[in-house]
């Protein structure tokens, strides 16, 4: 119901359970009737369940818009929780209707059917987390996995770590938070794992190849996202600096100005 370049066909929420009171798992965005209609018919064709409480992945708005509209139009009960970790960085967006019930790594809940525990995956955000269905070791990876494609992230040191603890759950299926399900998640995971390496390996030969050249972000893409739309450059650029200032902390390059790189003189040799 939201189809986007960042989005892909749209954000995917999830029913989980197998009772008359149900686990909602990301809301997508705010003010689309016609997911909250499809939310209703779910809700009716599971033989008219109710929602027991509403967990969100993280802050962003396709995943945790819908929460209001939620509350208004299908009206949950009051002991309906909605569930997440808190942000890091900045306060959480107030609800409407309801107070957010702030969650940490390893939390547990339960519904009849599924057995669901929280791992705290930051990097896409600092609030970030996965969730795995116990009954079946299935993974709900929010925005750290997608079914197709790369996902962005505010911290790639944070988030190659969250890739190993994935790595390390060893899942059987991955449900993303966009695109279509993963059915060998093992292999998808260190594809994840594998590209965000091979990226930093090929900036670092850009550099090898131009020592004394300073570059922008985007200055970079445009040398290594050669296969890439024009129009997902500027989420480029975002992943690109994130792996400069990783390199940075590293002493791999050096950093001129707020955005502006080049080979650090001490460590160029080895690139």
């Amino acid at each position: 119901c939201n189809p986007g370049p960042m989005t892909l066909q749209g954000t995917n929420t999830y029913l989980i359970g197998t009772g008359r009171s149900r686990i909602l798992l990301d809301t997508g965005n705010p003010q689309v009737p016609e997911y909250i209609k499809n939310l209703q018919t779910a809700l009716k064709d599971a033989g008219d369940v109710t929602l027991q409480s509403i967990l969100v992945t993280h802050w962003h708005g396709d995943h945790v818009g819908g929460v209001d509209d939620i509350i208004r139009d299908i009206r949950p009960h009051d002991s309906c929780q909605v569930i997440k970790i808190k942000r890091e960085e900045a306060d959480d967006v107030p609800l409407s209707n309801r107070e957010y019930s702030f969650v940490n790594d390893g939390t547990t809940f339960s519904t009849e059917g599924a057995t669901l525990q929280i791992h705290h995956t930051p990097g896409h955000t600092t609030d970030h987390f996965v969730v795995i269905l116990k009954e079946e070791n299935a993974l709900f990876s929010g925005d750290c996995i997608l079914g197709e494609g790369t996902t962005v992230f505010e911290d790639l040191y944070t988030y190659m770590k969250s890739l190993n603890v994935l790595l390390e759950l060893a899942p059987s299926v991955i449900y993303p938070g966009h695109g279509p399900v993963i059915q060998e998640p093992v292999v998808k995971i260190k594809e994840y794992i594998a590209h965000r390496t091979r990226r930093e390996q090929e900036i670092l030969q850009v550099f090898k190849t131009k020592p004394e050249e300073t570059m922008t972000a985007m200055q970079l893409v445009k040398i290594i996202y050669k296969d890439t739309p024009a129009h997902l450059y500027p989420a480029a650029a975002g992943n690109v600096h994130h792996h400069l200032t990783k390199l940075h902390k590293e002493a791999k390059v050096e950093k001129l100005d707020e955005d502006l790189w080049r080979a650090n003189a001490a460590t160029s040799s080895s690139l």
